[in-house]
């Protein structure tokens, strides 16, 4: 059974990586090691953030696992992005030829994929890892 959402943390907002939970397990995992820190959703989704903002991040459970805090936005088109940013998204062998295959499959499937799509194109840093979820 998951531990609640610590007292400090509970008037956040909360969200999971990807469109399932075996997505959500698999980014999540990469937050918690360090090495995914930036992340990207079309303009349109409701879990627009803000530099500053904290956000909970649930596991494919739906239990929360960490906190982090967007340091930066930036709104690129899809074929707009660049190298550096595909890294930071930290899946994959961190190439841009594979950032852009997983995320065409990825936003083929929600039905919102063109190579000129609008992205927010988010940074974010770890503040803290909940301790009750497997490492």
């Amino acid at each position: 059974m998951s531990k609640p959402v610590p007292e400090r943390y509970r008037h956040l907002r909360t969200f999971a990586f990807g469109d399932g939970p075996e997505l959500a397990d698999e980014l999540l995992e990469l937050v918690v090691r360090g090495v995914k820190t930036a992340t990207c959703s079309t303009e349109d989704e409701p879990n627009v953030s803000t530099p500053g903002e904290r956000w909970v991040v649930l596991n494919g459970r739906g239990e929360p696992r960490c906190v982090i805090e967007t340091t930066e936005i930036a709104y690129r088109r899809f074929n707009d992005v660049d190298a550096a940013f595909a890294y930071e998204e930290g899946e994959g062998d961190r190439s841009l030829a594979y950032w852009r295959s997983a995320h065409r499959t990825y936003f083929g499937r929600l039905g919102r994929f063109s190579e000129d799509m609008m992205l927010m194109c988010e940074r974010f840093r770890l503040v803290e890892v909940f301790d009750d979820g497997p490492r």
